[in-house]
């Protein structure tokens, strides 16, 4: 298997493209406070997925499946904040939060997976 057979990769490189063409947009202010924080975080989920798949041993693997549950529970939250504040769309809100909802079983699969297939 290849990362980029990972869904939860595939979900989630695509997704901080699809977060950081919105929010290049954005003015200063804006891009310096909320926006530098939800593109990193956002590039966080498939960077951590990345490097878990890039370790040799099953705990370091699911580790950084782990942490990059956590960048995405970040990501709702600048995903809310930023429509409260006016930033984004509801479509664009909406298309950021099912997808965020998509990788979040996807990463739960991949860790399931990554649990049962390796022995160390």
């Amino acid at each position: 298997m290849k990362l980029s057979d990972v869904d939860a990769y595939k979900y989630a490189f695509h997704l901080s493209n699809y977060v950081w063409n919105i929010v290049i947009r954005w003015d200063g202010f804006a891009k310096n406070t909320i926006g530098s924080q939800f593109v990193r975080a956002m590039d966080s989920i498939s960077a951590n997925i990345a490097e878990g798949f890039g370790r040799y041993h099953k705990k370091d693997k699911i580790k950084f499946y782990r942490y990059s549950q956590g960048s995405l529970k970040e990501c709702l939250d600048w995903n809310e904040k930023s429509k409260i504040r006016g930033l984004i769309s509801n479509e664009e809100y909406k298309h950021i939060f099912d997808e965020l909802e998509k990788i979040a079983p996807a990463t739960g699969r991949l860790i399931k997976y990554t649990n049962d297939k390796f022995k160390i």
